[in-house]
């Protein structure tokens, strides 16, 4: 197996595309990156800026440089010994426009005489696929031979209509039925991603349809393609059968899943990949750069501003309840279809999903996870003990159908309840609001980021490691801003007060939210942070949504958007908290960036994150990126620069510490801790990897406060050259000299 030094993650679109990424492959090995990391790259719905939502299987997309594109680009990678990691999603296919989906077109036209029925996980005990896309005007039409309403277009089955057909009446004869929009989360019939009704569940346990869906990615791995990230295994049937085929198909590539982990929870042993795509490891490097001392302080704060007395795990509860409630009764219905025979069946499920405390079990293994969630259901919920004990035997059983389909309903139950509901709900430090974070975990203290480190080592020291992605919340230097707010109590909460009382959002715990949003960017582009708001608070289920949003509630968000920017007493409020954490929020983002590249495991830098960035949730993490700039300060900065604006400083490092590990895998191939002497030891992380030792400042204002580094110091176990300054040390170093320039440095082995 050939494991990349590192990744560089590109999201290649329309208007970034094969040909431009292959333009980049120069500056990726000047960088020092060991591949290129590629976003889906199979036929999407035309215009799709992610690629997350395949319609062909069979094809390159065309928009994105198509499979000439693919070939220059690994004939690009090759030249300067790059290699390449390819995102592929197996787990659903795009069906918004039906007829850029071939085998959901033929489905649509022929039911389940269709030799594509079988790909897609649909319940046909209902007889017709529901489509829920109607508005309140159902204005049907026949033209060239299909059913159309507005933009929409449907196929028509052999023999179903003739000319002057009422077009109602050919409707009816269809092997789907159109429905109103609004009837989908109750009646929908085909397994979908989440709660995206464009998005339809594949059947990948069947071999047949994984061989079909999978003929071109067997070819990008006879052609060199060195590595797969599988995006969301939680939502197939047997993520351990599915990738078990994917290892025969691709027996010496670097695999990784995204597979999110709660804290303590271990990535199941039986899979035959190198580990997850580093959520995790994004949790355990953010923690160290938070003040675990201020938790309560925190707590209290937030309880006494918002009037939110609730704890993290009971929004947590909540979201999920509103997920089973109002977006997945289509899965539940269909689940207690299969025990008719118990009363409450529907209800005592939902529970069960409620109660995960994980995304899933991965039946035979993970029964303890399945047995918890059931006692804490029967706990919640007395009334359905009996219920529940009547579905036990069947939920623990791999083989039935109702045990497979809670393990993808509680996935589904998990990510959009927490990750996309209550961490838009519960504001006490949005900064742990992650995918993957653990807003209960404020901080983490060195001891406990060792042992997670000896523990990657040991266990995962293949598993990839990142600090932004397409799917953040908020990107790595907003993260880092908002740590350095656990440093200044005081000075938040006197901004996080006058946002408050200077606006009018009728929910007081999302205006903490979204002030705490506004510290973390600093003042960007206003459409930025409006786009950001609107989403955010649809998002959170609370005052307003997606699919009825409340216009008086979403006008006070944007006017208090537009207050932060205009009203002079509040701007003057915001300019002074972002002046006092832009500098130890650049150190923070520093130090997190060097302990993310030169820990365990295989670090991902996500595109143009080699300069600060403070990109927000999708779309706007996929702005277009200014490589340009980039190239520039590569090639003219060549004396350490300046912790300054520019971000060169960022770069500095990234291009010093990406070759260090191309170059000499054999000095990260363990973990030992570096503990510091002295009056700051507490604010150092350090560790040596076996040969190259990272120093990073943590907790820069409380360093500060307490009169900087004073007489601190390291012992060295012999002479080493700082790989980002060029000096040399040895012996017993303080660490002020040794930190002189930089907040971070990179002993290599002289």
């Amino acid at each position: 197996m050939t494991i990349p030094s590192s990744t560089y993650r590109l999201q290649v679109q329309r208007d970034f595309t094969l040909a431009d990424a292959a333009g980049l492959i120069g500056y990726l090995g000047d960088l020092g990156v060991g591949a290129v990391y590629l976003s889906p790259l199979l036929q999407s719905t035309i215009g799709s800026d992610h690629g997350y939502d395949t319609t062909d299987v069979t094809r390159v997309d065309r928009d994105r440089g198509g499979e000439e594109g693919l070939r220059n680009l690994l004939t690009a990678a090759r030249a300067v010994g790059l290699g390449v990691v390819i995102d592929i999603v197996p787990n659903h296919l795009g069906i918004s426009v039906p007829a850029q989906n071939p085998a959901w077109w033929d489905v649509l036209r022929l039911g389940q005489a269709s030799p594509y029925a079988k790909w897609f996980d649909i319940d046909w005990s209902r007889g017709r696929i529901v489509v829920p896309i109607l508005g309140d005007d159902q204005n049907l039409h026949i033209e060239d031979g299909e059913l159309r309403y507005f933009e929409h277009r449907f196929p028509l089955a052999p023999d179903s209509w003739r000319a002057g057909d009422d077009p109602r009446a050919v409707h009816d004869r269809q092997h789907y039925e159109l429905v109103h929009h609004s009837r989908g989360n109750a009646e929908l019939n085909y397994r979908r991603f989440f709660a995206v009704t464009t998005l339809a569940g594949v059947r990948q346990e069947d071999a047949e349809i994984f061989d079909a869906t999978h003929t071109l990615v067997r070819h990008w791995i006879e052609a060199g393609v060195d590595g797969l990230r599988i995006d969301h295994p939680d939502g197939l049937v047997d993520p351990q059968q599915y990738l078990d085929r994917l290892r025969a198909l691709a027996p010496e590539a670097w695999i990784t899943v995204e597979k999110i982990l709660e804290t303590g929870e271990a990535l199941p042993s039986a899979w035959p990949v190198a580990g997850t795509t580093g959520y995790d490891a994004m949790r355990e490097v953010n923690g160290a750069f938070v003040d675990p001392d201020r938790a309560a302080m925190f707590t209290d704060l937030y309880r006494r501003l918002t009037g939110d007395q609730r704890t993290a795990s009971e929004h947590i509860e909540a979201g999920k309840r509103m997920v089973v409630t109002e977006l997945l009764p289509a899965e539940i219905r269909r689940m207690a279809a299969l025990v008719p025979e118990i009363p409450d069946a529907g209800a005592a499920l939902a529970e069960v999903a409620v109660a995960f405390d994980v995304y899933r079990s991965y039946l035979p293994q993970g029964a303890e996870h399945l047995d918890r969630a059931l006692a804490m259901a029967a706990n919640r919920q007395p009334r359905l003990k009996p219920v529940l004990n009547q579905l036990r035997p069947r939920l623990h059983d791999h083989r039935d159908e109702l045990a497979r389909r809670m393990q993808q309903l509680s996935g589904a139950t998990m990510a959009k309840g927490v990750e996309d509901t209550a961490y838009y709900r519960y504001a006490r430090f949005i900064a742990l609001n992650e995918v993957g974070g653990d807003p209960d975990q404020f901080g983490t203290r060195l001891s406990e980021f060792h042992k997670l480190q000896r523990a990657r080592q040991e266990h995962q020291p293949n598993s990839m490691t990142s600090l932004s992605t397409h799917d953040t919340k908020r990107g790595e230097d907003v993260r880092a801003r908002l740590a350095v707010l656990s440093e200044t109590p005081d000075q938040w909460a006197s901004f996080a007060k006058e946002f408050l009382r200077s606006t009018k959002i009728r929910n007081p715990a999302f205006g903490y939210f979204l002030a705490q949003s506004l510290a973390g960017t600093g003042p960007i582009k206003r459409d930025r942070m409006h786009h950001y708001a609107e989403k955010a608070m649809r998002e959170a289920y609370d005052g307003t949504s997606w699919t009825e949003p409340a216009v008086a509630f979403e006008r006070s968000v944007h006017d208090a958007v537009d207050a932060a920017y205009e009203e002079p007493a509040l701007r003057a409020s915001w300019d002074e908290l972002d002046a006092l954490i832009t500098a130890p929020g650049w150190s923070n983002s520093l130090g997190q960036k060097l302990v993310q590249l030169t820990m365990p495991g295989v670090p991902d830098v996500y595109q143009g994150t080699e300069l600060w960035e403070n990109s927000l949730v999708d779309p706007d993490n996929r702005r277009p990126i200014d490589f340009s700039t980039r190239r520039d300060l590569l090639r003219d900065v060549r004396n350490p620069p300046p912790v300054d604006r520019t971000g060169a400083a960022k770069l500095w490092i990234t291009r010093h510490a990406l070759p260090v590990r191309r170059d000499h895998a054999e000095w990260f191939s363990s973990y030992r801790p570096v503990e510091a002497q002295g009056p700051a030891a507490d604010h150092l992380i350090g560790f040596d990897r076996g040969g190259a030792v990272t120093l990073a400042t943590r907790l820069p204002i409380g360093l500060a406060k307490s009169g900087g580094w004073r007489d601190t110091s390291i012992v060295l176990s012999g002479s080493y050259v700082d790989a980002l300054t060029n000096h040399r040390f040895a012996g017993s170093v303080a660490v002020a000299h040794v930190l002189a320039h930089f907040p971070v440095a990179l002993l290599t082995t002289a």
